[in-house]
């Protein structure tokens, strides 16, 4: 394994040839993936007729109680964030329903009496929205009308002249909740903004998502390219200097490169940044476990301390570092990637269901502070047989170990990861599934735990495409023709550039000054599950 001085140089000295495709070229499945694909479409079409029974027209299906929720504002989140993956899987007479629903909506406030998050309303209603536009061909105008409709209240959350939009909003007056934010909220906008700029002639959509992140990758950072997680709109200036890959930072680093590619921009600022962050991140923040040698990515707390952490959501990395490596032609980017990937599988395999954890930690040379609690003798001797343990144990049908494995087989073709995806399937079916759909889990060792009452929207938007994509065609949703947004939703993209950024490290024009502030929002809150403490700033 390369140490991360070797890394580190061999970062520098491989971004300088033409880029290559994300995809491997000439991938041609094995006969037995069509029947996992169709065992996948099985699964979302069970789901969506207990969802169609108990809960159409709300926001998320209840399974256990055989009721609904609302957490989205009511608006019908789970119809509209399946509606690309129904399109994918070729579920026409869904998809008809489906827009037909959504062409109805109305967004002129909330139908709950909550507040709206800009940050997910934007990647499941803006971007569900917007991919199906673009995947029936423009079919169905009423799709952009509705965009339209929901981006321009969602413009309210950008005051003055600040460059930061506020979080949430009261769309019944236009007005924004006076509160800070995090970067993850503040730069997951940008694609979904350009893309409604794109279709509907007017940039200011695309220019007021691009001057928040914009903002954010020129701030002193914590370590170079790598924001701190909160941020006060209000001002513009970090909160605390939390550094991590996980939640309330993720889609931020995420879509630095997705824009670069999706844009074709000739502004390299933001591949750039996206490329400081790796180059930082395998520098500052790369460990490996003392079992197992597994490759993890630590956080970076206030205090400047390693915290041997990561999360479900933090293992999209593994996919996104596939992608950006492939764009800038740089193969030890490529290669940590699929480390990532293996170490967050890992998260699976260890398991007595054969699904991951919300949270867990490792232990690696520099120790085993992770900002909580040691670990107990239970979570030590986990530890000692699978090179990480548990600390948050529930599934709530989250996406990110299968989204990068996905990822993984599209860029090498190696059938590990194929039999990882229909091992995912076997065990969805083993364990989730309910007489109503499918659950989550409250413990995600324990097969004979309790369910979770709750399906997710993105169950439907990202899991579950995933999945199908993983032993679909290689050419159906070419990663070298679509971009997906944070929710799974595919974006049409140009042809790619030759290469993507200039190959050059961002260095600090100013060092970071630790400012705290008010404490910062709940980082994706589920009140269906136990809440994990958020590190402090």
């Amino acid at each position: 394994m390369l140490s991360a001085g070797r890394i580190a140089i061999a970062l520098a000295l491989s971004g300088s040839a033409l880029a290559a495709n994300v995809q491997k070229a000439n991938l041609v499945l094995p006969r037995s993936a069509s029947g996992h694909r169709d065992a996948v479409e099985k699964i979302f079409t069970d789901s969506y007729s207990a969802y169609k029974e108990f809960a159409f027209g709300h926001d998320d299906l209840s399974p256990l109680s055989q009721g609904f929720s609302d957490g989205r504002n009511g608006w019908g989140a789970t119809i509209v964030d399946a509606m690309t993956t129904m399109h994918i899987m070729g579920l026409d007479d869904l998809f008809a329903e489906a827009v037909n629903f959504s062409s109805k909506i109305d967004f002129s406030k909330s139908q709950t009496p909550d507040t709206v998050s800009v940050f997910e309303t934007t990647i499941r209603f803006l971007g569900g929205l917007l991919s199906a536009y673009e995947l029936s061909d423009q079919k169905f105008p009423a799709l952009l009308q509705k965009a339209q409709e929901v981006g321009d209240k969602m413009a309210f959350a950008w005051v003055g002249s600040n460059d930061i939009p506020f979080g949430f909003l009261d769309f019944s007056t236009n007005t924004p909740q006076i509160d800070t934010s995090n970067i993850a909220e503040a730069g997951t906008l940008s694609l979904e903004f350009e893309t409604l700029s794109k279709h509907t002639g007017n940039q200011t959509y695309a220019n007021l998502a691009l001057k928040s992140v914009l903002h954010v990758a020129n701030l002193a950072a914590p370590l170079p390219g790598l924001a701190a997680q909160g941020i006060d709109p209000a001002t513009g200036e970090f909160v605390g200097g939390y550094v991590t890959w996980g939640g309330g930072s993720d889609s931020y680093f995420e879509y630095l490169i997705k824009h670069a590619r999706l844009s074709n921009t000739n502004d390299n600022t933001f591949a750039d940044t996206w490329h400081t962050a790796v180059d930082s991140s395998i520098k500052n923040l790369l460990r490996t476990s003392t079992v197992g040698n597994h490759v993890y990515l630590a956080d970076f707390d206030s205090s400047r301390t390693i915290r041997h952490i990561s999360s479900h959501l933090a293992c999209f990395h593994g996919g996104n570092w596939l992608f950006g490596g492939r764009l800038l032609n740089n193969q030890t980017i490529v290669n940590v990637a699929l480390d990532l990937v293996d170490a967050c599988w890992n998260s699976y395999a260890g398991d007595a269901t054969g699904i991951g954890p919300e949270a867990f930690a490792f232990i690696s040379s520099d120790g085993n502070f992770t900002g909580g609690s040691p670990p107990s003798a239970a979570q030590l001797a986990f530890y000692k047989k699978n090179g990480y343990y548990i600390t948050s144990s529930d599934y709530i049908l989250r996406p990110e170990v299968l989204e990068s494995n996905f990822y993984a087989y599209r860029v090498t073709g190696d059938t590990k990861y194929l039999d990882r995806a229909a091992s995912a399937v076997a065990s969805f079916n083993k364990f989730l599934q309910t007489p109503t759909g499918y659950a989550g889990l409250n413990d995600v060792n324990n097969v004979n735990g309790d369910k979770i009452d709750d399906t997710e929207s993105f169950w439907f938007a990202e899991v579950l495409k995933y999945l199908y994509l993983t032993f679909d065609d290689p050419s159906h949703i070419s990663l070298d023709d679509f971009v997906f947004n944070t929710e799974a939703h595919p974006f049409k993209a140009p042809p790619a550039k030759a290469v993507y950024g200039t190959s050059t490290i961002r260095t600090p024009s100013k060092p970071f000054t630790l400012k705290q502030g008010p404490p910062l929002p709940a980082i994706s809150p589920n009140p269906f599950v136990k809440q994990v403490n958020i590190p402090d700033a």
